[in-house]
């Protein structure tokens, strides 16, 4: 079944000359696209043009941008779209903005729609410097109360409009005493202290140490592959996933297990993977990470988890109903399709957690 998205938000950089835009559009007409909005973006020296755009069967991304560069303009960014994106922009942040105040557990969510963001998270104080580097595609806000909140994106560099929006955001919440996310707390079943947190860059290191923890058949589990350890160019990809949240649980010094919540093309549903060390498996870990993804997928309006599993492995349903996360199973294309609903339930069995904030930053 192709599941490549059919629907792709693009940001075009045109000629200031009269018809650029229309000849644009005429030409994706030909090759039977719909374009279902169009904003137009201030920026220093002129403006960007964005269109969201239904493309024809067939018809890929490098297709779209083909056709921008045949009218003399320069795709700027390109990444897939849902009927989300369909809203005007201050419609968006306004719905944002009630949503986080409504929601303090989902600041980090509502600045993500605002800014388009991959990924939107709360350093903590102790981050190392290159955390907050100055790029295009990485927006650095700081909150009144002097927390850095960083928000990166792949796909196209943030304007200057777009960060004017995020710090109003910002300094709105603040202002109605909204408090940004923080780390949660977790007691073990037996009594340890875990702390689970946003993944971020400078964990590459613990992540990959992590790995080399994991037996073959922990490994296997969680990538359906025979892998020994996680080749380095995947680090990045998983603490930073495009669009998708990343927690990890730290004991000391050292990364135990990790959880990923990964949206997917159905706007209601997200993937869901987690991996946790052998000696930390049936300890209370990756309850508290999968309801911390529960958590944050509700968030963003999301109504499923989706986890993928070997036929004989149950780990993921014992840990959802643990979490008190109703599931339901079906079989396709040789694995197990764990459906999760993120509305919780009252929680089955006496595993002991206390909270020391009840959010947990989106990443």
């Amino acid at each position: 079944m192709d599941t490549t998205p059919n629907t792709w938000r693009l940001r075009v950089e045109l000629d200031d000359s009269p018809g650029a835009l229309a000849r644009v559009t005429i030409r994706l007409a030909d090759q039977d696209c719909n374009v279902l909005s169009l904003s137009v973006i201030p920026v220093p020296g002129g403006v960007i043009d964005e269109l969201v755009v239904r493309a024809g069967p067939g018809l890929l991304p490098a297709d779209l941008v083909a056709a921008v560069r045949a009218e003399g303009g320069r795709c700027v960014g390109i990444t897939a779209a849902d009927m989300r994106d369909l809203v005007d922009a201050p419609t968006a942040a306004l719905r944002a903005a009630g949503h986080a105040m409504r929601d303090p557990g989902a600041v980090c969510d509502a600045l993500r729609a605002v800014l388009a963001a991959d990924s939107v998270v709360v350093l903590p104080d102790d981050a190392p410097d290159h955390e907050t580097s100055a790029q295009s595609n990485t927006a650095r806000l700081v909150t009144k109360g002097g927390l850095v909140v960083l928000a990166r994106r792949g796909w196209s560099p943030f304007t200057q409009v777009e960060l004017a929006r995020g710090q109003a955001l910002i300094d709105l919440l603040s202002d109605e005493g909204v408090a940004m996310p923080q780390s949660t707390a977790l007691l073990t079943d037996d009594g340890m202290a875990v702390v689970l947190r946003p993944g971020r860059a400078g964990d590459e290191e613990a992540v990959a140490e992590l790995h080399s923890r994991c037996s073959m058949g922990t490994l296997f589990n969680r990538y359906h592959s025979g892998m020994r350890t996680v080749p380095r160019r995947w680090l990045h990809r998983l603490l930073s996933p495009p669009r998708g949240t990343t927690v990890v649980a730290q004991c000391a010094d050292r990364v135990v297990a990790m959880g990923q919540l990964i949206p997917m093309s159905d706007p209601h549903s997200a993937e869901v993977s987690l991996l946790v060390e052998d000696g930390w498996q049936g300890r209370g870990v990756g309850t508290g990470l999968l309801a911390a993804l529960a958590g944050a997928a509700r968030a963003d309006g999301r109504l499923e988890l989706v986890g993928w599993c070997l036929p004989v492995e149950t780990g993921l349903l014992r840990t959802a109903a643990r979490a008190g996360l109703p599931t339901a199973v079906r079989r396709e294309d040789g694995l197990l399709r764990v459906s999760i609903t993120t509305g919780r339930q009252e929680i089955a069995g006496p595993g002991r957690r206390e909270s020391a904030s009840r959010q947990i930053a989106s990443s």
